[in-house]
């Protein structure tokens, strides 16, 4: 699936696709709270009232440059958090080659944060060891995000990931650890969207007077712009995720920007009453 927006290309290679267990992310999304909002179905939840989510990266490709957002869950990792992203074997480098973005094609690739399923396909496993997979990628890292998970020694499933999925780039000398409201290029920009993580970052892309705004982890689900006071269980800083989504939705509601999140596909902001909502935009 793909989308234009001004010159760019946006589109979406997804890892792994589910509906419902969500309930372990979102505590308070009961099958009676997802109907009650309609605007919801059928993109985002089901009649039933089960949400819809995605592992999934997205691949915008400007008139020069070739970049990927997020890297999902990854092949033959082990240790992680739920039994069933251990050792995947996931078609994910062919499925990208089929939309016409084999590995070696990728120049940039952007981690909105450095959880689990948003850096797994950073490396591949080769000769029992974990190598970079876009060889010919910068690794854009937020700097403090990366120095807080270095630092980070409270878990042994996030140490696991840090260190097969992160800190091999850093050794291969093809990371750029940047401020999380750097200016990658003309056209590109980091806007810091805390509270996720602790120096989780948006990206905002403009082409020919358009916008899209990739938000990551900032909002898990739609569910979340309905009930801005939701915050994940993944959340490092609850109250700071909040607020954090109250300010970024203001912003960017009720304008052409196209809105694009790291586990749903892309829409248009509106507020609705002291909310949010978005309408999808199809390929």
């Amino acid at each position: 699936m793909s989308w234009t927006v001004g010159r760019l290309k946006i589109s979406k290679i997804v890892e792994i696709e589910s509906i419902g267990s969500s309930k372990f992310i979102l505590p308070q999304a009961s099958d009676e709270a997802i109907r009650e909002i309609p605007w919801l179905t059928p993109e985002f939840a089901t009649p039933e009232g089960r949400l819809k989510l995605a592992i999934q990266s997205w691949i915008v490709e400007t008139p020069t440059r070739k970049i990927i957002i997020d890297t999902c869950v990854g092949n033959n990792k082990q240790g992680r958090m739920l039994p069933a992203w251990n050792n995947l074997d996931k078609p994910y480098l062919q499925d990208m080659a089929a939309a016409g973005y084999p590995a070696d094609s990728i120049d940039t690739v952007i981690c909105t944060h450095l959880h689990v399923d948003h850096v797994g396909w950073n490396t591949k496993l080769s000769d029992g060891k974990w190598v970079p997979t876009f060889t010919n990628a910068r690794y854009v890292f937020g700097k403090r995000e990366y120095e807080h998970w270095k630092a980070d020694d409270t878990s042994a499933t996030r140490r696991l990931v840090f260190e097969d999925s992160v800190q091999p780039i850093v050794d291969a000398g093809l990371a750029d650890l940047v401020a999380s409201d750097a200016q990658l290029s003309d056209d590109i920009t980091l806007i810091p969207t805390p509270g996720h993580s602790p120096d989780h970052m948006s990206i905002l892309f403009k082409s020919d007077g358009q916008e899209a705004l990739f938000v990551g982890d900032t909002a898990h689900h739609p569910i979340q712009m309905a009930h801005l006071d939701w915050s994940s269980t993944a959340d490092s800083d609850q109250a700071q995720a909040a607020d954090t989504r109250q300010r970024l939705f203001s912003r960017f509601a009720d304008t052409p920007t196209l809105v694009i999140g790291g586990h749903f596909g892309p829409g248009y902001l509106k507020r609705d009453g002291k909310a949010f909502k978005i309408t999808p935009k199809e390929s």
